[in-house]
């Protein structure tokens, strides 16, 4: 196997577990789209060169080398992303797909030249925190959670969501963007969206859709 297919499975736990979630092989499974047996064989591989331990409870756990590994691989997707759609214009999903692409050839000269091109940014488009430059995940509650009938800010799309290539078209047309001011309506009963406005447009969103768009309550921010 590849070092490039070795490290999606690093960006993968990377990932997973920035997200809060219990990171076990059956999930990475289905995050990358390939077999058990295959997880099972790479993650042996992974183990054995000291990027991956087992937990307790049979989750997966970066070392301290595997994670420093991980975040150079995602720090390079990310300034890719940014790239991508602030100076070339492709929408969220092409530059998803073409970062995956280029991200394995970038030398570290390049990166670093990147890095400085793009003036630092904080995040990549989706409003996901790029390693290494110095800044921290601001805290938020996911949109299905969210107060209603309040001016709430997008903050960012969890990344688990970049997998999605339509849901990412979705939210980069539909103005579903970090910056973006949106307003929850009451999920009423028996009804199956959310109701959300943004843009002038009411949308009617899936509560597992909804619950991939991080935000935040202007007005508490106001009042801090």
């Amino acid at each position: 196997m590849s070092s490039s297919a070795l490290d999606s499975y690093l960006e993968a736990i990377y990932v997973l577990h920035a997200e809060g979630e219990l990171v076990l092989a059956s999930r990475v499974a289905d995050y990358l789209g390939v077999s058990r047996p295959t997880v099972s064989q790479t993650l042996q591989r992974l183990q054995a060169q000291g990027y991956v331990e087992i937990g307790e409870a049979r989750e997966l756990l970066l070392t301290a080398e595997g994670r420093a590994r991980a975040e150079a691989i995602v720090r390079k997707h990310r300034l890719l992303e940014r790239w991508l759609t602030d100076v070339l214009g492709l929408d969220w999903a092409d530059a998803h797909v073409e970062a995956a692409r280029l991200e394995g050839s970038v030398s570290p000269l390049v990166e670093d030249r990147l890095n400085e091109l793009l003036k630092h940014p904080a995040t990549c488009p989706h409003g996901n925190v790029i390693p290494g430059n110095g800044f921290v995940q601001p805290k938020g509650l996911s949109l299905s959670e969210a107060p209603t009938g309040v001016p709430l800010e997008v903050i960012r799309i969890v990344e688990v969501a970049e997998e999605d290539l339509d849901l990412l078209r979705f939210f980069h047309r539909t103005g579903l963007v970090p910056g973006e001011t949106v307003e929850a309506g009451q999920h009423q009963p028996y009804e199956a969206g959310i109701p959300v406005t943004v843009r002038g447009q009411t949308l009617s969103l899936d509560p597992a859709i909804a619950a991939r768009v991080q935000v935040r309550a202007l007005i508490a921010n106001q009042q801090a």
